[in-house]
């Protein structure tokens, strides 16, 4: 008696083809383009049905253990020791484990097949995948920017290595602004932002990623100053951000902010070729040749937003540009009415009816272009440059290097030596 025979879909078709020929519903020809094998093959086939029936159509090593199967007792012996020895191994580990110190050569997939057969899952979580699905734009011009700085070797080699700082709308991907810097830093993005107010106005918001020029790491702890105040620590950028009114928003992944990457693909594709085409080796050549090319860019592949007029506000009156975009700090002027910055001494002049503004908390202001200006309540102040301390001027006198004799006195700071008495306390305590 013959036993049961469970045939799959690929079989059950072929049974009912070669059926069909052997009944002469169908050509042998048409059976064989049917089945997709040559006439030949299909004759062979329809004999071995004729002697041993439904049984010649099964294939010949179902229900056979494969050669290279694993042997029952080495999958017991992988299960005892992933519950026991090296219970809460990942599987890869586990596996590496296994041909090391247990002489078992297993790959991991094989590994993984016994261990979750046996419903022995690995311990490492891992981060489902999650769907993303394509963001609407936003319905009017100014509404969002992407920004963002893509550091590539715009030249090819014939000049200085330099970084594209930029920003897309997200509305008509134009582009309202770009510029070419040295590296991408606060500086550049302060110059972007400055041209993108001066040509189209103030945008509702703009979208990055999470660049220490843009937020504050987590790490880093607060000034006494905001833990008095209870101020959230922003970068110079963020607190430009907040002074024009502007929506901070930052990208959890590279995918977020697509619309911008896509674009430096395409710059780095069409801009690298005009640069070497104007035979470009500056970066201030290069910049004029973004003018040129920008508007050609977002004519080409600016699209119209889904509702008329634009986001952009108008500057405010009385609004300073050199005023917003610049570095500001805050210093405690000292007895002799001098303000200290980096290596820069400014000397306060009586200004607004005042003599001295000793032990008051200014305002310094870093301008983009380097000066330095000062402010008090809102007012700006008269300033000079202070001359050089007096051990400044003792170390000016002794050094006969025509290169330091010409560093000017808002370039120089003293630094005390170790075995200074300001300091000789400090190194006895230590020493204590």
């Amino acid at each position: 008696m013959e036993g049961k025979v469970t045939l799959n879909k690929k079989e059950q078709k072929k049974l009912m083809v070669i059926s069909e020929v052997e009944r002469g519903e169908v050509g042998g020809r048409e059976g064989a383009v049917l089945l997709g094998i040559s006439l030949r093959h299909l004759r062979r086939l329809m004999a071995a049905y004729r002697q041993k029936g439904v049984m010649a159509l099964a294939h010949g090593n179902r229900g056979r253990k494969p050669v290279n199967a694993i042997e029952d007792g080495v999958k017991r012996r992988v299960v005892d020791l992933a519950s026991t020895r090296y219970a809460g191994f990942n599987h890869q580990h586990f596996t590496e484990f296994l041909n090391e110190c247990e002489s078992i050569d297993l790959s991991r997939s094989s590994v993984r097949s016994i261990l979750l057969g046996s419903g022995i899952r690995s311990p490492r979580k891992r981060r489902p995948p999650k769907h993303r699905s394509r963001r609407e734009r936003y319905p009017k011009e100014g509404m969002l920017l992407q920004i963002d700085g893509s550091p590539h070797d715009w030249l090819e080699g014939r000049g200085p290595s330099m970084s594209l700082i930029g920003a897309i709308d997200d509305a008509t991907g134009r582009v309202p602004y770009a510029l070419f810097q040295e590296e991408e830093d606060s500086r550049g993005y302060f110059l972007l932002l400055q041209g993108i107010v001066k040509d189209q106005g103030i945008p509702m918001a703009l979208y990055h990623d999470r660049h220490s020029i843009f937020e504050v790491s987590p790490d880093k702890l607060p000034s006494i100053e905001e833990q008095l105040e209870a101020k959230t620590p922003v970068t110079q950028f963020g607190r430009l951000m907040e002074e024009l009114g502007i929506t901070s928003i930052s990208a959890q992944s590279p995918q977020a902010k697509g619309r911008i990457e896509r674009l430096w693909a395409t710059f780095q594709d069409r801009l690298v070729s005009e640069l070497r085409l104007a035979g470009v080796c500056t970066l201030e050549e290069a910049n004029r040749v973004l003018t040129d090319f920008l508007p050609r860019y977002s004519e080409r592949f600016g699209i119209p937003a889904n509702q008329p007029g634009g986001a952009y506000r108008p500057t405010p009156e009385g609004f300073i540009p050199e005023e917003v975009f610049c570095f500001k700090d805050h210093r405690v002027v000292g007895a002799d009415n001098v303000v200290r910055y980096k290596r820069q001494r400014l000397q306060v002049v009586p200004t607004n009816g005042r003599a001295s503004y000793a032990r008051c908390r200014v305002e310094l202001q870093e301008r983009l272009d380097g000066t330095l200006a000062v402010y008090y309540q809102g007012k700006a102040l008269t300033t000079a440059p202070a001359p050089l301390e007096p051990c400044l001027v003792r170390t000016h006198a002794k050094t006969t290097d025509p290169v330091s004799t010409a560093v000017s006195a808002s370039t120089l700071s003293c630094v005390p030596a170790k075995d200074h008495p300001w300091r000789r306390w400090v190194y006895r305590a230590n020493r204590e």
